[in-house]
């Protein structure tokens, strides 16, 4: 027995003491890029990097393809959980790839005999104001028309009638070809006094939708992660049970990187399936692992060869573990241990394996302390379901709205191969997370853009403008429950608190 005498510490647990904020140090010349994998400093060779420093967690309550298309145009990166068959996994990974600025695909579609009735209730699902019509009521029908909101009076419309008594048909609208370019299609728009314009194949089926209001956006948008050719970044989780089959179908599809998903990767078999990845693709395919909380198992995982290191053993909000099997450390603890390790690996062999922080952050202050304690970017969950783009269904309890979140080791997710220790029942032998309900948080550029305001502005009152500056300039203090409870609003009484209480 060994018994290590610390206090397992968590992110929130620490405060920055302020630097000098020089006139040099502004907002908008701060530098949150980050590497996303192994490289070696000074080298040449090309390095998959984030723009910014998030990444979703492999999640079936998070990381969905509408998800990882938003993060990847916010500069992140999303996972695609691997809790599904080999085959849709790799089809969302192939949608994300497929996704081209300006063009999306209609989530909101009918078939011509849907009545208008029907028609409502799908726009109060979806919330969009524009639904497609196609043959078969797919998005990749044959398209028949479209009804948009200006197309039927608001007040005054039999709700029982057919949706082609309101819509407008497919040869009374202009369309564009399948290949067209986004200034192309604006154009057209203009000219033919459309706000959205249906993209068909040569079959006339439905590929795309592109929205007059989307150009602006687009040409707005300058920190979206994307590839040689143009294509959003995203990548993929595995696990160590099918990855013979997995890999190779998600790699065809398009992954940029895979994620070896394991609530324990101090264990041979998450070194048996790095070693294999890079037995058959040597270092083309990029692969990370965890997750870790100590040097030791920090080593073994980049002497199998690992790209890049998760921390963190039950630090999730929905994660169970440490209460269930007893196992863990403090997310705060972890990555100061784990980062030591990470700076003496790179002063031995010259390579930087960048860490992934997973889990233990609650807010976006946290976020903060753990750049600064050695993370190198954050994987996310709790924070990434609430925003609109998340798979998850959005729920009105209380008077509030709130979006689904379950754990991936939840009954519901039954995800056993991230949980498995050898064994071949194929199923959960107990829970080692819950379901519940995050708040719900709108649409996920606007959270990221307050969320990286708030580094932001944190990085200038550090005096740093970088990652790397932060981790070597910070200067922090653990805190008492007394500051703790002085850091938010305190001998007053709230607005919204006297509203509950009436």
């Amino acid at each position: 027995m060994k018994i290590i005498e610390e206090n397992s510490r968590s992110f929130a647990e620490f405060l920055h003491l302020p630097n000098l904020t020089t006139k040099n140090h502004t907002p908008d010349k701060v530098d949150l890029s980050a590497d996303l994998v192994k490289f070696r400093p000074g080298s040449d060779d090309k390095r998959l990097r984030l723009k910014t420093p998030l990444v979703s967690a492999v999640m079936q309550a998070v990381s969905g393809v509408t998800l990882a298309t938003a993060l990847a145009k916010e500069g992140g990166i999303s996972f695609i959980f691997h809790s599904q068959s080999v085959k849709k996994q790799a089809e969302m990974v192939a949608r994300v790839k497929g996704y081209k600025a300006g063009f999306v695909e209609s989530t909101s579609n009918l078939r011509s005999d849907a009545t208008m009735a029907e028609a409502l209730e799908l726009k109060r699902e979806k919330g969009h104001s524009t639904i497609a019509i196609t043959d078969d009521g797919t998005s990749r029908g044959v398209f028949v028309g479209l009804l948009g909101s200006n197309d039927y009076p608001p007040d005054s419309f039999d709700q029982n009638a057919s949706i082609m008594q309101y819509a407008t048909l497919s040869e009374n609208i202009k369309k564009g070809s399948l290949g067209i370019d986004l200034v192309e299609a604006y154009k057209l728009m203009w000219e033919h006094k459309q706000r959205v314009m249906p993209i068909l194949d040569n079959s006339g089926r439905l590929v795309h939708l592109v929205f007059r209001r989307d150009y602006q956006e687009q040409a707005e948008k300058r920190n979206q992660n994307v590839d040689q050719d143009g294509r959003l970044i995203v990548g993929a989780g595995i696990n160590t049970r099918d990855y013979k089959d997995r890999v190779p179908a998600l790699l065809k599809a398009g992954a940029d990187v895979l994620c070896i998903d394991s609530s324990d990767g101090y264990s041979e078999w998450v070194a048996d399936t790095i070693k294999w990845i890079k037995g058959e693709y040597g270092d083309t395919v990029k692969v990370g692992a965890g997750n870790v909380v100590d040097p030791e198992a920090f080593n073994y995982l980049a002497d199998a060869g690992a790209d890049f290191i998760k921390v963190g053993v039950g630090p999730g909000s929905i994660c169970i573990t440490r209460k269930q099997k007893g196992i863990g450390r403090g997310q705060a603890s972890a990555v100061i241990a784990v980062a030591e390790a990470r700076d003496e690996y790179l002063a031995k062999t010259g390579s930087y394996i960048p860490l992934c922080a997973d889990g233990g952050i609650s807010s976006d202050y946290e976020m903060i302390i753990a750049l600064a304690l050695g993370a190198d970017f954050l994987m996310l969950g709790r924070y990434f379901a609430g925003f609109d783009e998340s798979p998850t269904e959005k729920v009105l309890l209380r008077g509030r709205y709130f979006k689904e979140y379950w754990a991936e080791g939840s009954t519901r997710a039954n995800n056993w191969a991230r949980y498995d220790m050898g064994g071949t029942s194929g199923k959960l032998a107990f829970e080692e997370g819950v379901e519940g309900y995050v708040p719900y948080a709108g649409p996920l550029d606007q959270g990221i853009e307050q969320t990286l305001a708030k580094i932001r502005s944190t990085y200038c009152n550090c005096g740093v403008l970088t990652n790397a500056e932060m981790r070597e300039s910070a200067r922090l203090v653990t805190v008492s429950p007394v500051s703790l409870q002085q850091g938010s609003f305190h001998n007053i009484l709230a607005k919204d608190e006297h509203t509950d209480m009436m």
